[in-house]
């Protein structure tokens, strides 16, 4: 029997499941949205967050499942079919014209007069009127671009809302600003509320969550585990919600794990960072160790790799590298230094698809070299072939296409590549993301094995299970902040619940 609809709802989502070829990005999930709440939509990457909200905003077409809107049954097609309905949204990356004045960013789909001919005079009236909802008093005939991003954020939001909207979607809005601005998109946040529009609010930001929301939704591997009013749900609590548990069975692969490394330190971080990236923050990594990096989703784990390798210039601090110190790294000098790195995306970041294994594995020991210092062909294939071999890599020749691979043979690549450069530190950004069990615990008994043979290892990871197990110090990271570390003998699963929601019984 088909439940009734929930007459209090303005938005019920039932049963929506999207699947593409291989994957599952949604299975059976119901969402609810109410007039004048915030509702907090939280998980991790690939959590079907994105999939969920492509689907109430007609960006993508379900597979299963059912949408009301005000109790009518809808079918959204396009993004037009759901701003129709009343349903709005704002992307982290704002959708403006940095060019155009802001008139036009916010009416040039909204106006047009006579013959096709656009009348400024309204088009100025309707910006102004729409920038008044939100108290914001700015120069509508200057550039968008001219302005500051947390006034684009205000811009775009406007542009957004028109007298209709009931449901207004925001991704992210809070990235690139500071608290102060935070707090004034806060304010709007809820004048918004008390008209009686819902907000959908995504972020990483847990502090940000339990300022603004009413409700918070979890999703996990595209399945809900739960909905609860914020006021109900510790801190604690939602964070294991959002993680999980799924590598018990990888555990006791780790029994001999090291109790704290005692090789030289060859790296120091001394408060490296970077404003709205990542505070300053210290770090020793030593020879032999591999040290941890736990946090939720844009804690700063990613931004610290990158801000080591020079992937992200910094502008504050700097490194010391086997007792060198520099202020300028760049991805070649770092190279140049013995640091290597395995971004998280290996599609568009670690991995050219089209080029062969054997292309992939050598790329940056040709950039160290030199491109005028061409590898030879013989010793191409003597490099890959070891690395095929050390790694076990499934193919039948090195000259196979990449593209071609399984995730986790894809991911071997990304380490033979760093490792064909002779790195003495690598930086490894959630090396077992998207991979199948087998392929994880190879690749997490390999840095046991780098450990042994003197490496000194930052690995980056969303699985707590992975960083506990692997790590024999652990740094944690929350809002874009280092704050704090713990030692071989105290690494729990638990420990690194309780540091990252801020409790007192580490």
């Amino acid at each position: 029997m088909v439940a009734e609809i929930d007459q209090s709802a303005c938005i019920e989502m039932r049963q929506i499941s999207k699947s593409f070829p291989g994957v599952k990005a949604l299975d059976s999930v119901d969402f609810k949205l109410y007039p004048g709440e915030v509702h907090a939509l939280l998980g991790e990457n690939g959590a079907g967050k994105s999939t969920l909200i492509k689907i109430l905003t007609g960006a993508l077409e379900r597979s299963t499942g059912d949408i009301w809107v005000d109790h009518n049954k809808c079918d959204f097609r396009t993004t037009g079919d759901a701003q129709s309905a009343g349903i709005s949204t704002v992307y982290q990356e704002v959708n403006l014209i940095p060019a155009m004045s802001v008139t036009k960013n916010l009416t040039l789909e909204k106006i047009s007069g006579r013959f096709g001919y656009v009348s400024w005079r309204k088009a100025r009236t309707m910006a102004r009127e729409k920038l008044k909802r939100l108290n914001v008093d700015i120069d509508i005939e200057q550039p968008v671009g001219s302005y500051s991003v947390a006034i684009q954020q205000l811009v775009a939001i406007a542009r957004a809302l028109d007298d209709d909207t009931k449901v207004l979607v925001l991704d992210e809005p809070t990235a690139s600003l500071d608290a102060q601005e935070t707090a004034n998109l806060f304010a709007i946040i809820n004048d918004l509320k008390s008209k009686g529009i819902a907000v959908v609010f995504i972020t990483h930001f847990l502090d940000q969550v339990y300022a603004i929301s009413d409700r918070i939704t979890v999703l996990r591997n595209g399945k809900k585990v739960g909905t609860d009013l914020a006021t109900n749900i510790s801190r604690k609590d939602l964070i294991a919600m959002m993680i999980g548990r799924e590598l018990g069975d990888v555990e006791a692969a780790f029994s001999t794990k090291g109790t704290g490394a005692t090789g030289e330190t060859v790296l120091q971080a001394n408060q490296l960072g970077k404003k709205r990236t990542l505070d300053g923050f210290d770090l020793e990594l030593k020879a032999g160790e591999a040290v941890g990096l736990a946090g939720l989703l844009g804690s700063g784990r990613t931004e610290m790799c990158k801000l080591i390798f020079g992937a992200i210039k910094a502008d504050t601090g700097n490194l010391v590298v086997f007792g060198n110190s520099t202020n300028r790294t760049n991805p070649r000098n770092s190279l140049d230094l013995g640091i290597a790195f395995c971004p998280e995306d290996r599609k568009s970041e670690g991995l050219v698809g089209e080029l062969s294994i054997r292309e992939n594995i050598i790329i940056s020991m040709q950039s160290k070299q030199g491109w005028l210092k061409p590898i030879s062909r013989k010793e191409q294939e003597r490099i890959a072939d070891e690395m095929i071999a050390s790694l076990g890599i499934a193919t039948p020749d090195a000259d196979k296409p990449v593209g071609q691979l399984s995730g986790g043979n894809q991911q071997k690549v990304v380490l033979a590549r760093a490792l064909a450069s002779s790195p003495k530190i690598l930086l490894l950004d959630e090396p077992t993301r998207g991979i199948d069990v087998g392929a994880h615990a190879e690749i997490l008994t390999l840095i046991r094995k780098l450990c042994e043979q003197g490496l000194a290892l930052l690995v980056a990871s969303s699985e707590l299970d992975e960083v506990v197990a692997s790590s024999d110090r652990v740094v944690v990271l929350r809002d874009r902040a280092k704050i704090g570390e713990l030692q071989a003998g105290s690494i729990t699963r638990d420990n690194i619940i309780q540091m990252i929601a801020g409790t007192d019984n580490v």
